[in-house]
């Protein structure tokens, strides 16, 4: 491998960025998020990487092979409702359906409160008012047939109905347009030759399946974010260009690879969650290397933490996400977040008399209290200092200086309205935070049929590592992974550097048992003929496919992936296939759950176009007898342990100097530039052969 690899990860609080280089050493860099125009943060941090690397940024950015990029504009779009001004095309008499929406109102069912009592619910402010939707005469039925032929004047009298609201960007989402997207092709056609300039996204081209709402919201979704999101990813293309960077940028997708700059501009909603994504497709590139089939991964930064699952090497997937309580069908890895980061705030919480801590958070501007720029309430950050976890006047390697003081004084005067010390409210915040993460990772591995005891967790982003020991403690997890030391801050640009491209393509085609090999293998072909077409077309070498099919007992709802070993089936794969689905289901849903006399539906064929890009070598090292040399030790210092319930003299060591072999038993402190992960008494932590650290629980 010649050439550096660049992967860069905006986050609510730091753009991160991690480059390898061509001898598989890691180079991390941070800068703070610049919103709204998020560009100048990523400017800011390739300047950052360069000079950690001795070079001019024009230099740096020449002698890059690769740069994989994970943005948010997208998701801060919809957060802060700031997109494009949509008009909706759709089918006359359905304008309504994505008011309507689904009974639930886009509230899970872990809000069951307010799923089953409607006054604790509402419908979200509509992304397309009324008065921006507009029905066009046409009918295609559930066979693909037309039955009420496109009324070409009566469509552009429609658009011109709504070019003269100010519309900024264009969906259209017809009936059955998945079986047939004949109408849907002139439509967009009919927008683009009137109104060059606007964004347009039809739904057929984004998301062929059934389901008229899911399908509408993700056409919307996509152009309300396109103009925006297309904008900056355009910018930024435009910026690297000029500062050096000669080959394609490569854009991380929430699929959990990574897409042309183009496809991003032209399809923005694949980029909503890429970021967290990276943190599991990187995750996934270690534990291939590691042995690790099965790993959680949790990801804690400044807003949020974040929880992927991969089982059998296979990080698991999800075809339906809410945003803004629309849900929409886009195939992409399944992550949960809740709002728990190191800038989570700690209030009291006047009805109940208790402490509460999130969702809301200080952001990157204030930031937390200790940071001194102006946050006046506490964060789990400011409790985390208290606590003796950060060490105050050596910050991020000593790039900044903690204020102790102003953290104690918040944490106090919540304290005070608690009634309790103010060591005990900061231990409160961050027993409180850590027991919030666990039920997170619980319900993302028991609640599907996962027992968290049978993997390894993978703890990362600045936050992660410090509370790693209690919160996988509490699921029973034996092992937790720091990857790659001080890149465990920074791993979602990591593993925004280590995706692979990836197109996934789905085509729904309803088949019920004793199902036709010959008519799945047609649809299964002219999937993967689309994908390969669309890897040659970005001239990707080694192209792989990979084939699935969505099956569920008829009259069901709840459909299981099943793969399928290629687009060719006989008879002979039918049985295998009807198996793997009882199988998978009865993991899912409880042994004994199917029913084996019922027949099944084959619902949606899927393929996974994949071509390999340019990946991270991590180079492996002999290990050193466990006794830490004495450069590792720092200072130690006064920690707050729940155990003790006290402070106490504790070991501290500068995780630079550990190396493969080392151990270190609990209670320590071990500090990178950038993270701390913190050991409790009876835990121990050691350095493996690829420079990870390994913390043991038991």
């Amino acid at each position: 491998m010649s050439g550096y690899l660049v992967g860069i990860d905006i986050g609510g609080t730091f753009t991160d960025c991690a480059v390898v280089a061509a001898d598989g050493t890691v180079i991390t860099a941070k800068a703070a998020s610049t919103p709204p125009d998020f560009s100048q943060g990523v400017v800011a941090v390739l300047g950052a990487a360069a000079q950690r690397l001795g070079l001019s940024v024009e230099d740096f950015c020449a002698r890059i092979r690769l740069i994989s990029h994970g943005t948010t504009t997208g998701t801060n779009t919809l957060i802060q409702r700031r997109g494009a001004k949509v008009g909706l095309l759709t089918t006359r008499g359905h304008e309504d359906v994505i008011h309507i929406m689904r009974g639930s109102r886009g509230y899970s069912g872990r809000d069951i409160r307010k799923v089953v009592h409607f006054p604790e619910g509402a419908k979200p402010q509509p992304i397309v008012p009324k008065r921006l939707i507009e029905g066009v005469p046409e009918r295609i039925d559930s066979l693909g047939n037309v039955v009420v032929p496109f009324n070409e004047a009566e469509a552009k009298a429609a658009l011109e109905r709504l070019l003269a609201q100010g519309v900024e960007a264009v969906a259209i989402c017809f009936l059955w347009s998945f079986k047939n997207a004949e109408h849907e092709r002139r439509m967009k056609a009919i927008v683009q030759a009137r109104a060059p300039e606007l964004f347009v996204t039809a739904s057929s081209d984004l998301v062929p399946k059934w389901g008229e709402y899911e399908r509408t919201t993700a056409s919307v979704l996509n152009a309300y974010i396109g103009p925006l999101t297309s904008a900056y990813l355009a910018n930024i293309d435009q910026s690297l260009t000029g500062m050096g960077y000669a080959h394609p940028l490569q854009i991380t997708s929430c699929a959990g690879g990574a897409v042309s700059v183009a496809t991003g501009i032209e399809a923005p909603l694949l980029t909503l969650d890429s970021g967290p994504v990276a943190g599991v497709t990187g995750s996934a590139f270690l534990g291939g290397l590691m042995g690790h089939s099965n790993i959680i991964t949790t990801d804690m930064g400044g807003t949020s933490f974040d929880v992927g699952i991969i089982h059998d090497g296979e990080a698991a997937t999800s075809h339906i996400s809410t945003v803004n309580q629309y849900q929409y069908f886009l195939p992409k890895v399944d992550i949960q977040t809740v709002g728990a980061g190191g800038g989570s705030l700690a209030v009291h919480d006047p009805v109940t008399g208790t402490l509460r801590v999130g969702p809301e958070s200080a952001g990157a501007k204030p930031g937390p209290v200790c940071y001194g720029r102006g946050g006046t309430q506490p964060t789990v950050t400011d409790a985390d200092l208290l606590l003796g976890y950060f060490d105050a006047e050596n910050f991020a390697g000593g790039a900044m200086s903690l204020d102790r003081d102003g953290a104690e004084k918040a944490v106090a005067d919540l304290a005070g309205k608690l009634g309790l010390s103010t060591i005990e409210c900061a231990a409160g915040i961050a027993r409180i935070v850590e027991f919030n993460m666990a039920d997170l990772i619980r319900r993302a591995t028991i609640e599907k049929g996962h027992d968290p005891r049978d993997f390894v967790l993978y703890a990362f982003g600045g936050a992660g590592p410090v509370h790693a020991g209690v919160f996988a403690a509490e699921l029973g997890v034996e092992r937790v992974i720091v990857p790659q030391k001080k890149t465990a801050s920074v791993w979602c640009a990591f593993g925004a550097a280590a995706a692979d491209i990836l197109h996934v393509y789905e085509q729904v085609e309803v088949m019920e048992s004793p199902f036709d090999p010959a008519a799945m293998s047609k649809v299964l072909a002219a999937l993967g003929e689309r994908g390969m077409a669309q890897l040659q077309a970005e001239g990707a070498t080694e192209p792989a496919l990979a084939f699935s099919i969505d099956l569920r007992h008829r009259g069901q709802i709840n459909e299981v992936e099943v793969p399928v070993a290629g687009a060719s089936l006989t008879g002979g794969d039918l049985q295998p296939l009807a198996e793997a689905f009882y199988e998978k289901y009865e993991r899912l849903y409880g042994r004994g759950s199917s029913f084996r006399g019922a027949k099944l539906e084959a619902v949606t064929f899927r393929v996974r176009a994949t071509a390999p890009l340019p990946r991270p070598v991590l180079p492996r090292t002999e290990a050193a007898p466990p006794e830490p040399p004495e450069a590792a030790r720092r200072r130690p210092r006064k920690v707050y342990w729940s155990a003790s319930k006290d402070f106490v003299e504790t070991p501290v060591f500068d995780g630079e100097q550990l190396l493969h072999g080392h151990r270190v038993a609990g209670p320590a402190i071990v500090e990178t530039t950038d993270t701390t992960v913190v050991i409790h008494p009876g835990q121990s932590l050691g350095v493996d052969a690829l420079g990870n650290f390994d913390l043991t629980l038991r």
